[in-house]
């Protein structure tokens, strides 16, 4: 019995012993060694901060992915651990579909220890490299990336992602992965000691954006560019009540998942970070000056010669005739220059720049995208001669960008009460002045649907359309003066008295140079009823009788 018990001691005491022996080796001898490993795996799982989504969103309110992180793989060899070279070579060429002579240069490196032989893999295609997998010195490695689901779609607005050494985490490059990156990465966590801070992750953003919206205004300008060989183009919609934006398009494009297949400039964003002349659109701002500050009124009449002479050079009509006695609404109907160099001389050239400067044309709009720019009328400051106050009030000698252009149409559209456009839409409506009176900005609306009217071919049957034209030559910066070249551009908004959305859409440089009402004008109009269709407006006026 003692002998039994003196054993069952024994062996408590030596299996005691064995335990204190692992724990010394594991805690002081490997200390380090699993120290390290533990980090490791903590910082590969804890760490490194999600980056944030990014969410476009619909008319009911939904919010539609339109950048996320999602887990790729890459998938690499260690050249220095390959036994074979010409053996790993023949078996990875037809996986991997690079060429065996590559491979085997690749892979013959002394001293390599990396050597990517594809990245970005999903997990749906990571079975289709199992055979790859299987060879001594082929490895794969789990690494976040991103991931955007709708494609093309809004890239402008979006921007894209690199990988930052520096920090190991997502950089937002261009877009609102940009502006808003500091929000969006959240931030890593650490090791300290025994100490572990965890990440924090990136906060979601919600775009104003509607992805139905978005789709159809891309796919107009896509056919619009195509159809008339432009160079370019962008298209903006906005809620002129909120600034709410809710397409922001422009191509040539690109695909943020593979942007590197792209040249760098078709990441800028020419809606905030280009200006051009907008021509004969900028009209509908001198006349709803003209009319604010009591200079003119719908029926004041001038008499049209057809040109107008000052300062040794002459302004002719784009039509180059003569119409006789004219009403300012005759103006606007037929877009005559003469009678917007009329106007402008009524209301005078100080007071007419205290216009420019309350519909915001000399600032930027504060838009959350990177890189604004604010449009210029340098013509008026280096030489202010009745010459370019002329020019200036039918849209050439000013530049602007297609947001600032859009901000102003909506301002007429929303009573004349300026709002600051936005994108994201957790923002609140700012309202940032008055532009015009409401009567003013009635009575110029109401001179753009008379335009529609004539010229029909913005008209939509059963509601008051309010629009107008621009075709402006682009100038040649190199001689001075102006190319053969034109930007056409139209901006319109209905139901009119009551308006749900902006629309403005921008074409550069079409072949043959023809005027707005044949390329941009139907484009509006499509896009238009489409948005009518989808909100389910009604018709705001009678249909009329056949």
């Amino acid at each position: 019995m003692k002998i039994r018990f003196a054993l069952i001691i024994f062996s408590f005491a030596f299996f005691y012993l064995i335990l204190v022996f692992n724990l010394y080796t594991i805690q002081v001898k490997k200390g380090d060694l699993y120290t390290a490993r533990a980090e490791s795996q903590i910082s590969s799982k804890d760490l490194i901060a999600t980056r944030g989504s990014i969410y476009f969103s619909d008319k009911d309110g939904n919010f539609i992915p339109a950048a996320i992180e999602k887990k790729y793989y890459e998938i690499y060899a260690v050249p220095t651990e390959i036994d074979d070279v010409a053996e790993a070579a023949e078996i990875l060429s037809p996986v991997f579909d690079i060429g065996k002579e590559e491979l085997f240069r690749m892979l013959s490196k002394k001293n390599d220890k990396y050597e990517l032989l594809k990245n970005k893999v999903s997990e749906e295609e990571l079975s289709s490299f199992s055979e790859a997998e299987n060879l001594k010195g082929i490895y794969k490695r789990a690494e976040p990336s991103r991931f955007y689901p709708l494609e093309k779609l809004g890239a402008h607005v979006l921007g894209y992602t690199s990988f930052d050494e520096k920090t190991s985490m997502l950089s937002g490059k261009y877009g609102v992965e940009a502006y808003f990156d500091e929000l969006l990465s959240g931030e890593n966590g650490g090791v300290e000691g025994d100490q572990t801070k965890r990440s924090v992750a990136g906060e979601d953003l919600f775009l104003t954006i509607d992805r139905n919206i978005q789709y159809q205004a891309e796919k107009i300008l896509e056919k619009l560019v195509s159809d008339y060989k432009g160079k370019s183009g962008s298209v903006l919609v906005e809620d002129p009540k909120t600034g709410r934006i809710l397409a922001m398009a422009s191509f040539p494009n690109f695909d943020p998942n593979s942007y590197s297949k792209y040249p760098i400039e078709n990441f800028l964003n020419p809606s905030v970070q280009s200006i051009y002349e907008p021509g004969s659109i900028f009209k509908i701002f001198t006349m709803a000056a003209g009319l604010d500050s009591g200079a003119v009124t719908p029926e004041t009449t001038y008499y049209d010669s057809g040109e107008v002479k000052m300062n040794g050079r002459t302004i002719r009509n784009w039509d180059l005739k003569a119409h006789g006695t004219q009403t300012m609404t005759n103006v606007i109907e037929q877009s005559l220059n003469t009678g917007m160099v009329f106007v402008e001389k009524q209301i005078g050239h100080s007071k007419f720049l205290e216009y420019i400067n309350t519909f915001g044309f000399d600032e930027k709009t504060g838009i959350t995208l990177p890189g604004e720019v604010a449009g210029t009328f340098g013509s008026l400051e280096k030489n202010p001669q009745d010459i370019n106050f002329a020019t200036v009030s039918f849209g050439q000698g000013v530049s602007l960008t297609p947001i600032e252009l859009l901000r102003g149409v909506s301002a007429i559209a929303n009573g004349g009460i300026l709002v600051k456009p936005t994108i994201n839409a957790r923002d609140g409506i700012k309202e940032e002045g008055v532009a015009v009176g409401g009567e003013a900005a009635k009575e110029i609306t109401e001179m753009m649907i008379s335009a529609v009217e004539k010229a029909q071919v913005a008209a939509i049957s059963g509601y008051n359309v309010a629009g107008k034209t621009g075709t402006a030559q682009v100038p040649n910066f190199k001689k001075g003066g102006y190319t053969d070249q034109v930007i056409n551009t139209y901006s319109g908004f209905a139901p009119a008295f009551n308006p749900r959305f902006v629309i403005l859409i921008k074409l550069d440089e079409p072949a043959g140079a023809p005027l707005a009402g044949q390329t941009v004008v139907p484009a509006f109009r499509e896009l238009a009823e489409f948005i009518l269709n989808y909100y389910n407006i009604p018709p705001d006026k009678e249909t009329e009788k056949r």
